[in-house]
């Protein structure tokens, strides 16, 4: 296959709301809704003193590096399947895969190195929003990591352009570049608080 045979639709507001587009949109205001208290507590919670004062581990730097290059790879993954490029599709949702792993192996060593400067979960509450904050969002990264694991499988199989597989990428894909701002929203977050 040469050229695009699908022409890419925009993922939200296009004149009618696929529906489960739409349910998308909505469980992504929830969790925006969901983080937005979680940092709003943070901030109450540290103005109310009794407040461990540390530097986070480079390690959560990393981390978003390597979520900011699977944002890239997903996209450009995307872009090979609408090319009807169904080798480099294949690899750049592997690799998309690969790095959300990756991610959350590094989350855990950013926890790691949190407890060997001694910043626990039932310690000082700052440790505490830390681990709970991260950890509720590598939760959701998880749920991305399911859906881009079910997306090799899709890639990996026969290739074929069609409306609902695209739709199916499309998902998965603004889910994944939302988690990904989401992480680094917190980040920012973290060191400017």
């Amino acid at each position: 296959m040469t050229e695009a045979t699908i022409k890419p639709t925009p993922v939200l507001f296009t004149g009618k709301w696929h529906p489960k587009k739409f349910a998308l949109l909505l469980a992504i205001a929830g969790i925006i809704m969901m983080f937005s208290a979680l940092t709003s507590a943070y901030i109450v919670r540290k103005a109310a003193g009794n407040w461990l004062e540390f530097k986070l581990p480079a390690i959560f730097l990393y981390n978003t590096i390597v979520l900011i290059i699977s944002s890239v790879t997903a996209h450009l993954g995307y872009q090979a399947y609408l090319k009807g490029q169904a080798s480099r599709y294949r690899w750049l949702t592997a690799i998309t895969f690969g790095l959300g792993l990756l991610f959350l192996g590094l989350q855990v060593l950013g926890w790691e190195q949190l407890k060997s400067i001694g910043v626990t979960l039932d310690g000082n509450p700052s440790g505490s929003f830390i681990y709970v904050i991260s950890g509720v969002h590598a939760a959701h990264v998880l749920g991305g990591i399911g859906a881009l694991l079910l997306g090799v499988k899709t890639a990996f199989g026969p290739f074929k352009q069609s409306p609902r597989r695209t739709l199916r990428i499309q998902l998965v894909n603004t889910y994944w570049h939302f988690v990904d701002a989401l992480w680094i929203y917190l980040i920012i977050f973290f060191i400017v608080q």
